[in-house]
């Protein structure tokens, strides 16, 4: 009887003894379990980048006095800019080079930017006072523009065209002494002698050519070739390109376009208006190069660098080869220190 009694308190003692060791695990698995549930589940790190203030949106009106051959490559640039920054209202405003730098200069007018058909104008007729630094942006070369209806159409070539304008019953024309593109077309001419071997062309071809086919700006003779009243007009090709008009190439040595032709270029030379009632500048065939500026007294310096930016920029450049005035990339600039800071890395000193 007390063997069963002993066998039975034993069997009792052993399950008391599993029970707790069973419910020791329980817990253990319970405070794990919280212990999981209390810790935060591991995340990746994202990192917050340095976000830049935005750029102040542009707004206003931005002027810009422009060269007349730059008028086509400027109106498409005019209209995307102002979708891409709508409350900017672009004004063009188009003359001879000449007259439009004279617009800031003399009569005082603002313009947020100065693009001349001849970047040495700037310097000449801007320094100091309205300006001190340039950037080039595009070239250019001279040809004699014509349409079907023109005499002698069917015969004019590089190599008779000094020929043909001498003819009695021809008229041509050119642009004024203050338009690049004329007194670029009297430099050709004095070229032409010295190619052809022909003493006294110069004087016979300024001869031949009257007061009244003489304009203000190249482009203006356009509509006169389209009309009939002439036969012949001196142009860059980028205006014949533009205005779909025949024309004749010259050869290199006197279309004003080609670097290794300078020295030949540079033994032209015609006086153009000064800045002063009276004088004059001397300017030397060179090859064609635009020019542009931020006048010094402009009314918005934000404006003028955010549209010079866009014409440096491959947006504008791609306009300007289209419009047949390859671009010059990177741009050169005469000044770097007086560049505006924005502007640096667009151009080379």
């Amino acid at each position: 009887m007390i063997k069963k009694i002993t066998t039975i308190l034993s069997f009792v003692l052993i399950m008391a003894i599993i029970l707790t060791i069973i419910a020791g695990c329980d817990e253990d698995e319970e405070t794990a379990s919280l212990i999981e549930t209390a810790s935060p589940t591991p995340t990746a790190t994202k990192s917050i980048e340095p976000t830049e203030e935005p750029a102040p949106e542009l707004k206003g009106t931005l002027t810009i006095f422009l060269a007349g051959s730059l008028a086509v490559p400027f109106g498409e640039m005019e209209a995307e800019f102002e979708s891409l920054h709508p409350d900017v209202d672009v004004q063009l405003e188009s003359a001879s080079s000449g007259v439009s730098i004279r617009k800031v200069t003399e009569l005082g007018r603002n313009a947020e930017i100065i693009a001349s058909a001849d970047y040495s104008l700037i310097p000449a007729l801007m320094y100091p006072d309205y300006a001190d630094w340039y950037v080039t942006f595009a070239k250019n070369q001279m040809v004699l523009c014509y349409t079907d209806q023109s005499k002698y159409a069917s015969e004019i070539n590089p190599d008779n065209w000094y020929e043909i304008l001498l003819r009695d019953d021809v008229e041509h024309g050119h642009s004024d002494l203050l338009d690049p593109c004329g007194y670029r077309t009297l430099l050709v001419w004095q070229l032409a002698g010295k190619y052809y071997n022909e003493p006294g062309l110069y004087d016979d071809l300024v001869a031949s050519c009257p007061e009244k086919n003489i304009r203000p700006k190249s482009v203006e003779l356009v509509a006169l070739l389209e009309s009939g009243d002439l036969d012949y007009a001196s142009e860059y090709i980028s205006v014949a390109m533009q205005h779909n008009l025949k024309y004749v190439e010259y050869p290199a040595e006197l279309d004003l376009s080609a670097v290794e032709h300078v020295d030949f270029y540079a033994q032209s030379s015609i006086e153009v208006p000064g800045t002063d009632p009276g004088t004059t500048i001397t300017q030397i065939g060179f090859p064609i190069v635009y020019g542009v500026t931020i006048p010094s007294n402009t009314e918005n310096p934000d404006l003028a660098i955010a549209f010079v930016q866009y014409l440096l920029g491959e947006k504008g450049q791609t306009i300007m080869n289209r419009s047949g005035q390859p671009s010059i990339v990177p741009g050169g600039v005469d000044n770097m220190s007086n560049i505006p800071v924005e502007l640096q890395s667009y151009v080379v000193d």
